[in-house]
């Protein structure tokens, strides 16, 4: 199914976009939703997915992870079942993601879906990326905060929540509405019926992971092996003390590093072209050979992108999953990146050339496209 938002993205991007949180009504029109309760349940029953259930009674909270087995311990109020990457898993959910591409893929992380009967939720809290909220079956009463420091609390050890705050929005949301919120905007919110609920969240990496993720690359590429070295070096009279210039030496020593633009593009390439979450990979057995592929394509079949599975470019170089695409055809290489739905026509000439055909084979037995049929 294919998901129509009625949104004006330039005026949101002006006046919204990490800016102000804002509930917009009925931006899906005639909302369907791609996953039932059931569905859900069952994901959250599966080993290699993320979830968790989040209760409460009389003021007590508590969260437990799955996979679950059984749900009839559950009464009819307060709890609520949150799926992450549920795009990587269900392939109709992953349309969701598709009308959130006028921002950038490389910040687009995945899809979160709840369900809550009444009065499920996990309680007040804030979030560190932006978030779009849309509402499902059912009905959802939201509030949230100005961004101001508010002190934050766990009544669970897997649960942060923040103190009570003011509202500037507090609105009930029905099927097809969007609530957008910024980082750090405190929010809450509480099902008056069964609700199913999706988050589109967005990724926000911190400079604690750009520097994680960019020693391991070092270290990987032993890169960096110069040392220090001072020839202009000149008697001192407190041997004790590491002085300005030395320091300032270092610093430089170590951003130089950083200041590669070829390995920072590569580095970035395959760090943030690695999914957070599981993908649902299921290579094809038997493997195809190249030329299945080729024919298969010029008879018509289409292609489809694995859900979650990310494809960025970076200068003119693709990567895939951590990997780079080392190709000529830089065509092809962004029909790739660009289009979740693959047809001949996209390659161009690039199916032709035995090279790029191979490397679109292993590309599809490794599990990342397969044929729809």
């Amino acid at each position: 199914m294919e998901y129509q938002l009625d949104l004006d993205w330039d005026d949101f991007l002006k006046n919204y976009w990490q800016k102000r949180p804002v509930l917009l009504k009925k931006a899906f029109k005639n909302f369907i939703d791609p996953i039932s309760p059931d569905e859900l349940a069952g994901l959250a029953m599966e080993s290699e997915i993320d979830s968790r259930l989040v209760s409460q009674s009389q003021g007590r909270w508590d969260v437990s992870h799955g996979p679950f087995e059984s749900y009839d311990h559950l009464g009819e109020n307060d709890w609520s079942i949150l799926v992450q990457a549920v795009n990587h898993w269900h392939e109709p959910s992953s349309a969701l993601m598709t009308p959130f591409r006028p921002l950038p893929d490389w910040r687009l992380d995945d899809l979160m879906i709840s369900f809550s009967v009444p009065g499920g939720g996990v309680g007040p809290h804030f979030d560190q990326y932006d978030v779009f909220i849309i509402q499902g079956t059912g009905r959802r009463r939201w509030r949230v905060g100005e961004k101001t420091v508010l002190k934050q609390h766990c009544p669970h050890p897997d649960l942060l929540q923040v103190e009570p705050f003011d509202a500037i929005i507090d609105e009930e949301t029905e099927s097809g509405d969007i609530l957008y919120i910024p980082p750090g905007f405190p929010h809450e919110g509480y099902a008056l019926e069964n609700a199913l609920n999706y988050s589109v969240g967005f990724r926000a990496p911190n400079g604690r992971e750009l520097i994680n993720g960019f020693a391991d690359f070092a270290l990987a590429k032993e890169l960096g092996s110069f040392r220090y070295s001072d020839p202009q070096l000149v008697r001192r009279e407190y041997p004790a003390d590491i002085q300005e210039s030395e320091l300032d030496a270092l610093r430089k020593m170590m951003i130089g590093l950083i200041e590669q633009p070829e390995d920072f593009k590569t580095w970035f390439g395959e760090f943030i072209t690695q999914s957070r979450h599981e993908l649902d990979l299921a290579p094809p057995e038997p493997p195809y050979q190249a030329g299945e592929i080729y024919e298969s394509l010029h008879q018509g079949e289409t292609l489809r992108r694995l859900g979650g599975l990310r494809v960025l470019r970076v200068g003119d170089t693709c990567y895939i999953n951590g990997e780079s695409l080392v190709t000529e055809h830089s065509a092809a290489a962004n029909a790739l990146a660009q289009h979740h739905i693959l047809t001949a026509d996209l390659f161009g000439d690039a199916l032709e050339d035995p090279s790029f055909l191979a490397q679109l084979c292993e590309l599809i037995n490794s599990g990342y496209w397969y044929f729809i049929d």
